[in-house]
């Protein structure tokens, strides 16, 4: 990162210079990690909650679906407002309408209402998504990117390691409802650390006008440019074969399988780790090894994983030992889309200019989360409406395979147009 790109990162005397790196990584992974928290902090009450409100599983995994699709059309507003406006406006504008949801979100009189609410939660929790990682385009390019990313994913991987744990033990505390009283407290707590932290990292001399034509272009170009495509499906087809995993997961484990919501929570955060483990030695080998060939390895490392949760589920796995085995191999699927997702992330957005950020994070993470919501969606359009092992291995085969067909076409066409 040179100083004259630090310097130019200066909003109303205030420098990211005099922000340590520790303290971005901080706050930026705090933003990041309140989708994750939103989408896994209630996953071990999706059997309480179907009962408390009388709704079908489908039903209450339509909730996850429902946050998916709005965090997707929210990065889609917010991403280019943060492009004319700046970054911290509609950052502090997400963050205080996504804690008024997640209080609301507890007095729920029924499961549609509960589908609705969700999806507002998910449009406002986009600010800290999008801005987040546009920020750090903002500040930063090339390996210095991917190294923060990685950097990154360390913090936000605590949300989904701690988040199912964290639900499960309310849960012997109180009802369901307490987990998003904690949400909009976690929620609150990052309005005031960004008000008072986080300093502006784009430049009026760099914003572009809000306007429908000026978006429309800028977004066509991002559609046309295969550098920005490639890495971005890829991402978004790996995401939907990890949420697929989160949103079935839960009633498959304990009601196909047995197990407790804390026994769920624990079975989540080890295979957490595993994310968490792949994004650092991700970071490790920066530097020593091309990103492209790092998400190659990823793509690889998922993909066999689940064909083997694939031969397991059409083998019929039973038993005590089930769950170890399948635990085994989520860990194997989330420690490779470890190198997936900041490698992945970095050469989508590094192929743009700072100007553009906002706009390609929001394409970018709108079809992420609409990819993720909707592919996981269909592991639950089985006759009787429910998941299964067979339904969720199926779409987490289809999807990993699809993404590695993108890779290995986009890195094709790339060697082409080289010579």
């Amino acid at each position: 990162m040179t100083a004259s790109r630090l310097s130019s990162s200066v909003s109303g005397g205030a420098s990211v210079r005099r922000r340590p790196l520790l303290v971005m990584v901080l706050v930026l992974g705090m933003l990041t990690a309140t989708g994750p928290l939103a989408t896994d902090l209630y996953l071990p009450a999706f059997p309480q909650i179907a009962a408390d409100l009388g709704a079908s599983q489908a039903r209450i995994q339509l909730t996850l679906t429902a946050a998916m699709l709005g965090l997707a059309v929210g990065q889609l507003v917010v991403g280019p407002m943060s492009d004319a406006w700046g970054r911290r406006g509609p950052l502090l504008v997400g963050v205080a309408v996504f804690t008024v949801a997640s209080l609301l979100c507890m007095w729920v009189p029924s499961a549609v209402w509960f589908v609705v609410l969700r999806f507002v939660q998910g449009a406002a929790g986009a600010a800290g998504a999008v801005i987040s990682r546009a920020v750090v385009r903002d500040l930063y390019e090339g390996d210095d990117a991917a190294r923060f990313f990685s950097r990154l994913i360390l913090v936000t991987g605590l949300a989904p390691l701690l988040g199912p744990v964290l639900g499960g033990q309310l849960l012997l505390l109180g009802p369901w409802q307490l987990s998003f009283l904690v949400l909009g407290g976690v929620s609150a707590v990052s309005f005031v650390v960004v008000f008072f932290v986080l300093p502006e990292s784009l430049p009026r001399s760099e914003r572009r006008p809000m306007n429908a034509v000026g978006l429309a272009v800028r977004v066509w170009g991002l559609l046309r440019d295969v550098r920005f495509m490639g890495p971005a499906l890829t991402l978004g087809l790996s995401f939907g074969m990890m949420f697929t995993y989160i949103s079935s997961f839960s009633f498959v484990s304990q009601e196909g399988f047995g197990a407790s919501a804390q026994q769920f929570s624990v079975i989540f955060a080890v295979n957490t780790v595993g994310l968490i483990l792949g994004t650092q030695v991700n970071g490790f080998l920066i530097g020593r090894v091309e990103a492209s060939r790092r998400l190659a390895a990823g793509l690889a490392g998922a993909l066999v994983a689940v064909l083997v949760l694939g031969g397991m589920a059409l083998a019929g796995v039973s038993g005590g030992g089930a769950l170890v085995a399948l635990t085994s191999v989520f860990f194997v699927m989330m420690f490779s889309v470890g190198f997936v997702f900041p490698n992945a992330t970095t050469l989508a957005i590094s192929s743009q200019v700072s100007a553009v950020a906002g706009t390609a994070s929001a394409l970018m993470g709108a079809m992420q989360f609409a990819l993720g919501g909707g592919v996981a969606s269909l592991a639950g359009m089985t006759a009787s409406g429910e998941a299964s092992l067979v339904s969720m291995a199926v779409v987490m085969v289809v999807a990993g395979g699809l993404a590695v067909v993108v890779f290995a076409g986009v890195a094709r066409w790339v060697a082409g147009s080289a010579r």
